[in-house]
């Protein structure tokens, strides 16, 4: 069992930054890969960002390449999401996941946390 639990959500300005924060417990946070996504409200949940086990392969939904940047920190077992550049369109609760194997872009993880809101305002 994994418990995830994200931090870092709030209320920021168009083109500010947030960095959000899952920490990870329950199993060995080395073996999983990390996910971020997000959910709109009215609409499904997307994926936004992911980092292998290693940390050196990362994925980004084109919505957020060169905005977003997701990286890990095994000592503290916990994977951000350092968000720049922020529009009102990334609006949306965020979530975290794990899954173990290989890092992937639909929400076959296994692992969520309970989310954390973003608000973009214009």
């Amino acid at each position: 069992q994994v418990q995830l639990v994200e931090s870092g959500g709030g209320l920021v300005q168009a083109g500010g930054s947030l960095r959000l924060s899952c920490e990870a417990s329950g199993r060995t946070f080395s073996s999983s890969a990390m996910g971020w996504f997000r959910q709109a409200p009215g609409k499904e949940r997307v994926f936004v960002a992911g980092v292998n086990r290693s940390g050196v392969t990362t994925l980004y939904a084109n919505s957020v390449k060169g905005r977003f940047t997701i990286a890990r920190d095994s000592a503290k077992n916990t994977v951000y999401l350092q968000m720049n550049s922020l529009k009102p369109e990334d609006t949306a609760v965020y979530y975290c996941a794990a899954r173990d194997g290989i890092v992937r872009l639909d929400d076959k993880y296994d692992y969520w946390g309970q989310g954390t809101q973003v608000t973009v305002s214009s």
